[in-house]
């Protein structure tokens, strides 16, 4: 068994498991996800986090399409809970009209945690038609927005989703987290 030199700090955390910890660190009561290869590395690390296997746990599920996870995770506010859902950022076409008319309008808060894509890296050219312009639209209506890339390491990108996940507890509104997945672990997701 390898001796540890408490001298010699912990190699960083990856990022799927930093984005997991700030997920759970934020309070969340239930994480729902739209099921992508993009976001399995964090969906991987929640599910392991809470004990469970095969993309589900007591806490962290699939839902089908990205409205019905605004509105099942959406709705936890009103028994007191805190939700959590993770998604493409190519998701928010689907979910604009739930999110605007649901989420945003009844001061309801939630944490979105999108992969962005069509950034650098990315092979899929016609993703470029909508990412390109989701911060754009998540600001027009009404919706704040953090964005975490490479530039960053896990430390801060766990940082960042725990502080949106009070952010959106503080101001009764949903927080979108867009975190640019690609090459941050050296790897396409």
């Amino acid at each position: 068994m390898p001796t540890v030199d408490p001298t010699v700090p912990p190699p960083p955390r990856p990022y799927a498991a930093a984005v997991a910890d700030g997920i759970w660190s934020a309070g969340a009561d239930l994480v729902g996800y739209v099921p992508s290869v993009s976001v399995a590395p964090v969906i991987a690390a929640l599910v392991a986090d809470d004990g469970g296997s095969d993309g589900t746990s007591p806490r962290v599920f699939p839902l089908s399409r990205e409205e019905e996870a605004l509105g099942v995770l959406g709705a936890l506010p009103l028994t007191g809970r805190f939700g959590t859902v993770v998604l493409q950022d190519n998701g928010f076409g689907n979910a604009l009209t739930a999110l605007a008319t649901f989420n945003l309008a009844y001061h309801l808060p939630l944490l979105l945690v999108a992969n962005t894509r069509g950034g650098l890296g990315e092979y899929n050219s016609m993703i470029h038609t909508l990412c390109q312009h989701v911060p754009g639209l998540l600001d027009r209506v009404g919706l704040r927005v953090f964005t975490l890339d490479r530039r960053s390491g896990p430390d801060d990108w766990r940082a960042v989703v725990t502080e949106a996940g009070a952010h959106a507890r503080l101001t009764f509104r949903p927080v979108a987290v867009l975190a640019d997945f690609w090459a941050t672990d050296g790897r396409g997701a």
